[in-house]
C-alpha cells in the first residue's frame, strides 16, 4: 500500500495528462473534429472579413447562372450540329468610342466616333458590356448620335426572360426605366432578367436589358416595374454597333 501511494505521489500529475489526453483525443474522434473547429471560428472571427449572407448567396446565384449559361451553350451548339443549321458570323459589329456627351442630355443621347465612312447606317442597334444601349438615329460621315434607352422618347418591346411576359420599357433619364406590362397579373419577380422581345420593331430581340428592381402591381391602369439597366448607360465609354433593318 506505501508503494502504490508512493508511486502516485510521483507519477500522479503525469497520470492525469494522459488520461486528459486520451479523453480529449476520443472526444475528438467521435465529434468528428467540430468542437475544434467552432473554437477556431469563434477566436478568428475578429480578424475574418465581414462578408454578409446575402452577399454570399448572390455571389453563390452568379456562379450557378455562369454555369447554366455555359451548359445550355454546350446543349445549343450540339443541337445545331445535329440539325446541321447554318449559323452566320454574328461578331460583326464596329466598335467606337463615346466622343460627346451633354450635361443636359446625359441620359438622352452620345455622340460616336464612327460614321458612314466607317458602314454605319441610321437604326443601327447599339450594344455595350452588359446588353442594350441603344440605336443609331443620324449618321455623318465621321460621327455617328445615339438615342439611348434611358431617353424618355425611347419606347422598347421587352420580355421576362422567366415567364415570357412582356410590355412596354420607357426611359425616364437615369440607369433605371419603367416596364408596362400588357397583361393584367403578369408572373413577374424581383430580380428577373428582362431582354427585348420578338414583337420589337426597332431591335433585335433577346438582347438583354436589365433586371427587375421593384415591382407595383396594383398601377393603373396597368402593373409597373422598374427596370435597373444591365448596361452602366451613365459611362459608356465605348460601344458596338450593329446593323439592324427595322421591321415592318
Amino acid at each position: 500500500m506505501e508503494s502504490i501511494r508512493s508511486w502516485w505521489q510521483r507519477y500522479s500529475f503525469q497520470t492525469a495528462v494522459v488520461t486528459v489526453g486520451i479523453g480529449v483525443a476520443w472526444f475528438i474522434r467521435q465529434t468528428q473534429g467540430v468542437a475544434i473547429m467552432e473554437t477556431y471560428q469563434f477566436l478568428s472571427r475578429p480578424f475574418q472579413a465581414t462578408v454578409s449572407r446575402q452577399e454570399l448567396l448572390q455571389d453563390a446565384q452568379v456562379r450557378e447562372l455562369r454555369y447554366r449559361l455555359t451548359e445550355l451553350e454546350s446543349q445549343n451548339q450540339r443541337m445545331k450540329e445535329i440539325l446541321k443549321v447554318k449559323v452566320s458570323p454574328t461578331d460583326t459589329g464596329i466598335w467606337a468610342t463615346v466622343i460627346g456627351r451633354g450635361a443636359d442630355s446625359w441620359w438622352n443621347q452620345v455622340l460616336i466616333g464612327k460614321g458612314s465612312n466607317d458602314g454605319i447606317r441610321p437604326n443601327s442597334v447599339v450594344v455595350a458590356p452588359g446588353g442594350l444601349v441603344g440605336r443609331v438615329t443620324h449618321v455623318s460621315p465621321n460621327s455617328s448620335q445615339i438615342l439611348l434607352v434611358s431617353d424618355p422618347n425611347s419606347q422598347v418591346g421587352v420580355v421576362v426572360s422567366r415567364s415570357r411576359f412582356s410590355g412596354m420599357l420607357k426611359g425616364q433619364s437615369q440607369n433605371t426605366a419603367i416596364l408596362e406590362f400588357f397583361e393584367r397579373d403578369p408572373d413577374v419577380k424581383v430580380g428577373d432578367i428582362v431582354t427585348t422581345s420578338q414583337f420589337t420593331t426597332l431591335f433585335p430581340e433577346s438582347i438583354p436589358v436589365g433586371r427587375i428592381k421593384s415591382i407595383n402591381l396594383d398601377k393603373q391602369p396597368s402593373p409597373e416595374a422598374i427596370v435597373e439597366f444591365s448596361t452602366p448607360l451613365g459611362l459608356l465609354d465605348y460601344v458596338k454597333v450593329y446593323p439592324f433593318q427595322e421591321k415592318i
